[in-house]
């Protein structure tokens, strides 16, 4: 029996130096196997790219909602672009009502005031709704020392009767309020680019964030096909981008 024992030792004494160098071996062979490609990988997740905070900023300030749609997330974007739809719509809607505005009391100053309305400014308009007649302004401009102002009275003249002079500055009146209301769409405009391009940076922001968590782990697998053991499969767990 201690025979038999004596042998079993000398035996595994025997085998552990080559043992030890299948192993070597083997991990030598492993090594290969994987450099040289004979692993079937999985296929890795897309390479992540982060998304630009400030080009997304500069798309919603060209056309809000673009920035959104730039960081994936068009679902909020989507309003702005439609209330920039609508406050363009309203601009001009409200822009082509003050110029109609405009002719219209040109026109009656022009037939009932007897007003040249070639070459005037905003400024003879305001004026000539304010005095009776080009002889009124002048007077008051001379009385009070404003001579470069004075009109000339032959190419500035006006003249109203009756009640001409009030119609006349109501019409001026609703023409310049409707004028004065396209700076309201135009606050409206620039609001509504600002306000995009703060919820785009935001998405953006968030969408680093969350696609740098998901992109933590990466796991990879294939079979490996070493020579000297059966087929098996090789598992690759690593952190990090």
């Amino acid at each position: 029996m201690n025979k038999i024992f004596v042998i079993l030792f000398l035996l595994t004494f025997t085998a552990l130096p080559q043992t030890a160098k299948n192993i070597l071996t083997l991990k030598d062979e492993v090594r290969q196997n994987i450099i040289s490609g004979n692993s079937n990988s999985l296929p890795d997740k897309e390479e992540f790219s982060k998304k630009n905070v400030m080009l997304a900023i500069a798309y919603s300030i060209i056309l809000p909602g673009m920035g959104e749609l730039y960081a994936g997330n068009y679902s909020s974007g989507k309003y702005f672009t439609i209330a920039e739809g609508v406050f363009w719509g309203a601009y001009i809607g409200m822009n082509q009502y003050s110029n109609w505005q405009k002719q219209r009391y040109h026109s009656f100053a022009a037939s009932n005031g007897g007003v040249n309305i070639a070459g005037k400014d905003d400024g003879y308009f305001t004026n000539i709704g304010i005095y009776t007649d080009i002889n009124e302004y002048n007077d008051y401009m001379s009385r009070n020392g404003d001579f470069t102002k004075m009109y000339n009275t032959e190419l500035d003249y006006w003249k109203w009767t009756g009640s001409d002079r009030t119609t006349y500055r109501t019409m001026w009146t609703a023409g310049e309020q409707w004028h004065n209301n396209l700076r309201f769409v135009v606050g409206a405009l620039v609001l509504n680019r600002v306000v995009s391009a703060i919820n785009a940076a935001r998405l953006v922001a968030a969408y680093n964030k969350n696609a740098s968590r998901d992109l933590g782990w990466n796991i990879s697998a294939g079979v490996s096909s070493v020579a000297s053991l059966p087929p098996g499969v090789i598992l690759n767990f690593q952190y990090g981008l």
